[in-house]
């Protein structure tokens, strides 16, 4: 991982140098106003300075991967939807009325892991925390002890253990036998980040309509998600709304997306086939979003995937964006299934429902990590249009380890 920083006039032209030296991949971690010093301060402007961190695995950036953490510890965490925002000037993200998008203090996020950490390590024997992962230093070394309190707290919390063995793996290649627990801490804590990757959200694109289709599973909450989001689009951005169902074999699905409708006057139209899909763009051309839900399927029954198929390449591939919708409380290893069957079909987004009924996130990590498909949204209730916002990868890393919200 390599971390730097860039000055520029503007947040765009920082930006820009930061995507031009560490490529598309580059993540912002913080971003700050230098106000101009000196008696002759009121002449100058001030600057604008991004710290951006990559994953890179050249032999240079290794070398240099400690001092770079090190001197990003004292930096404010920022969540790369914002950079999505000041990449697309014309493009709006869908506002949601409970937002996760705070930004974490690196330093506090390190000290309160540290100590619950520390109080593990008190707790905890050596001998128990050793028969989780293969230790490669000597057992009393204070970085391998906290190497292995990770591991343990990454499979309490549902990791999978081939992720949480690459995970531990990448670190102890760039870890020092001497490195205290905070060096530790802040190097797994910045790959997390790093893995869950930039959080993709919808935009919203003035003078271009966006046909959203929601595919998943039946029961993990595909219709409250889709009048969640239409309501955050309509009130919080102000934009022209529609919604299409293509659920028919639900009356009830029909029904519920009915009565959102009717609150938050918009259209609603039920699509029979990917014929009508066609048809219907060009009745619907002139709105900035149509959010459309799909019947949950088996994907085993080859004409029922083919229908959604059908309904999906409708939709030129420009004009169109798809969120595979899962519940995190469902096994990891049907979430396999799942994701792999509809990935032959499109690539997706990911939105996550039900985190209120779980105490474990790790199938987050997994399905990312997976998948590599990114993530998008999370809900956390019923209530519409509450309980659902944009996730937030610092905060999901800070719980993978032990942080409390």
């Amino acid at each position: 991982m390599l971390i730097k920083k860039y000055e520029a006039p503007t947040e765009q032209e920082a930006l820009e140098k930061a995507k031009a030296e560490l490529g598309k991949d580059v993540i912002i971690t913080h971003i700050t106003t230098i106000k101009p010093k000196g008696v002759f301060k009121i002449f100058k402007r001030p600057l604008v300075e991004v710290t951006a961190s990559v994953e890179t695995e050249t032999d240079f950036q290794k070398k240099n991967l400690n001092t770079a953490v090190r001197a990003n510890v004292n930096n404010y965490a920022k969540t790369a939807n914002d950079f999505a925002k000041l990449a697309k000037p014309n493009t709006f993200d869908a506002v949601l009325p409970k937002e996760e998008d705070k930004s974490f203090p690196i330093e506090h996020v390190l000290d309160s892991l540290q100590n619950i950490l520390d109080k593990q390590v008190k707790e905890t024997p050596v001998q128990e925390a050793t028969t989780r992962v293969e230790p490669q230093e000597t057992p009393d070394s204070p970085s391998m002890t906290c190497i292995k309190m990770i591991y343990n707290k990454l499979l309490s919390n549902e990791v999978e253990e081939v992720f949480a063995n690459k995970l531990i793996s990448e670190i102890e290649s760039v870890i020092k036998p001497d490195s205290d627990v905070k060096s530790v801490l802040s190097n797994i804590y910045q790959k997390l980040v790093l893995k869950l990757g930039q959080t993709q959200t919808i935009k919203i694109t003035e003078g271009k309509t966006r046909f959203i289709f929601f595919i998943g599973p039946t029961g993990v909450g595909k219709t409250t998600t889709i009048a969640k989001l239409a309501s955050s689009l309509k009130l919080g951005l102000k934009a022209k709304v529609a919604l299409f169902t293509a659920d028919t074999y639900r009356l009830a699905a029909i029904d519920q997306l009915r009565s959102y409708a009717s609150i938050l006057n918009i259209p609603l139209k039920v699509i029979y086939s990917e014929t009508e899909m066609k048809e219907a763009m060009e009745d619907f051309s002139g709105y900035d979003a149509v959010l459309i839900d799909t019947a949950g399927r088996t994907l085993k029954n080859k004409e029922q995937r083919d229908d959604i198929e059908k309904l999906i390449f409708s939709v030129p591939e420009e004009k169109r964006d798809v969120y595979l919708v899962l519940s995190a409380t469902t096994k990891y290893k049907d979430l396999v299934t799942i994701t792999e069957g509809y990935s032959e079909i499109s690539s997706y987004n990911l939105i996550f429902t039900k985190l209120d009924e779980t105490d474990c996130i790790g199938n987050i990590l997994n399905v990312r990590m997976l998948t590599d498909a990114p993530l998008s949204y999370s809900t956390n209730g019923q209530n519409v249009p509450d309980d659902i916002s944009r996730i937030n990868p610092q905060s999901i890393a800070k719980q993978l380890l032990g942080g409390v919200e």
